[in-house]
Parts: C-alpha cells; structure tokens; sequence
C-alpha cells in the first residue's frame, strides 16, 4: 500500500505534504506524489505547448516535494501524468494501491466547489479509496 498525494505547490498542496509525509512514515508506507499535466480544453498546437509547460512545472513541483520527503526519511516516488488532476489521482491510487489520497484545498466554499468542479470535491465522490482533504493553515 501506499499514500498517494495530489500536489501543485500551491499553499494548499503544501499543507497538504506535511501531512502525506507524516501519515506515510507513521504507515511506514511508500509515498507517491502525483501531478495531472492535461491542460484544460483547448485542441493542437497551444494545447501541445499547455501540457509541455505544466510538464515542466510539475517535474519542478513534484521534485521539490520528492526532496522534503527524502529529508523526512520517507521513501517517495513521483508520477507525472497525461492527465487532468483527479483523473491522474485516481488512476495512480489504484496503480499503487493507495491506503489514501491526500490533497489540499483552497479555502473555497463547498458550493464553489460543486459548481466550479474543485479536485477535493470531485475526489470525494468518484474515489473509492478515503480522500484525507488538508484545509490551509489558519
């Protein structure tokens, strides 16, 4: 089993590191960052050149959080995938047989949510693994 983590580098996604860190070394679990590089809409060329940018910025974002981890003492891998984020999520969570998938939020009401589709709220309804939702710290 392992502990996947949804993460952007956004404040959210930083709160949300801390504790995938600690919940996979109090597990003793393998910790799997993960980050969706399909842009959203849009078709050819600036779609090509979209994706190639969030490559890079997910490669930056998941190596920084792979480095905290290391410094943590927890084993972690990365996974950068052709995907929108939940859809990665919830493709690596059963790749790697999850025990579950943190992310973090954005301090948004649940009806923004809902209508604006976040990830959190997407997530806790399509997985099938718990999703642990890391609030920003007060």
């Amino acid at each position: 089993m392992s502990v996947l983590l949804g993460y952007d580098e956004s404040p959210g996604a930083k709160a949300a590191l801390t504790i995938a860190i600690d919940v996979a070394s109090r597990y003793g679990e393998q910790l799997v960052i993960v980050y969706g590089t399909e842009p959203p809409g849009g078709v050819g060329e600036e779609r090509r050149t979209h994706e190639a940018m969030l490559q890079q910025w997910g490669r930056e974002a998941v190596g920084h959080a792979l480095d905290a981890a290391a410094a943590a003492g927890v084993d972690a891998v990365t996974e950068l995938v052709s995907a929108r984020p939940v859809d990665a999520l919830l493709e690596q969570a059963e790749r790697h047989d999850a025990r579950l998938i943190v992310v973090g939020t954005w301090g948004e009401s649940p009806i923004r949510g809902a209508i604006l589709g976040s990830t959190p709220h997407k997530l806790l309804h399509l997985s099938r693994r718990p999703v642990l939702c890391v609030p920003l710290p007060t």
